[in-house]
């Protein structure tokens, strides 16, 4: 009986590890993981199971929560992983941040959505249309439409109306003034 009991209370130490990511397989249906979970203890080729329309490749040295079933260390799936180097912190209560190690992030604030290309270029792919139903569209920088054939922003095309004026105009005829420009 002692000796059943001991096995049963291996069995349960050994059903949920914390480990440390060393290998990531991303190249399969479904992503195997290396885990190193003490200094003597390494397992290979853990499944590790996420949210289905999430996916992620955790950096290396990452760490990972294994469950394993039965407490055999050939049995095991990963639940999570975490890295605290580029863990988004100080949210408030109910916010989501999704992000990854370079300082992307798509944030959901309790003031609003912000996404923050971190340094990088936002780019949108593969929609017919998008729709900004908003009473008013901000633009820091210059924006410049149809760029595959266009080279005037719309900056440089304001500078040319605004430079604008007709010739041989019936009223008077001289030129008209400029327009009026609006700032």
């Amino acid at each position: 009986m002692h000796d059943a009991l001991n096995s049963l209370a291996r069995r349960i130490r050994l059903f949920v590890s914390r480990a440390v990511i060393s290998f990531v397989d991303d190249t399969r249906p479904v992503q195997y993981l290396q885990a190193r979970i003490n200094a003597l203890e390494t397992v290979g080729d853990i499944p590790r199971y996420v949210e289905y329309g999430l996916s992620s490749n955790p950096p290396i040295g990452s760490e990972a929560l294994v469950v394993f079933g039965n407490g055999e260390r050939t049995n095991g799936i990963v639940i999570a992983t975490s890295n605290a180097t580029y863990r988004v912190t100080a949210l408030a209560s109910g916010e989501v941040v999704l992000h990854d190690n370079t300082g992307q992030k798509v944030y959901l604030s309790q003031s609003g959505m912000i996404l923050d290309g971190g340094g990088k270029p936002v780019r949108i792919t593969n929609t017919p249309e998008i729709d900004a139903d908003t009473p008013m569209l901000k633009c820091k920088g210059d924006i410049l439409d149809n760029y595959d054939t266009n080279t005037r922003t719309v900056a440089g095309m304001r500078a040319i109306a605004n430079a604008h004026v007709h010739s041989g105009v019936q009223r008077g005829g001289g030129n008209t003034d400029g327009p009026t420009t609006l700032e």
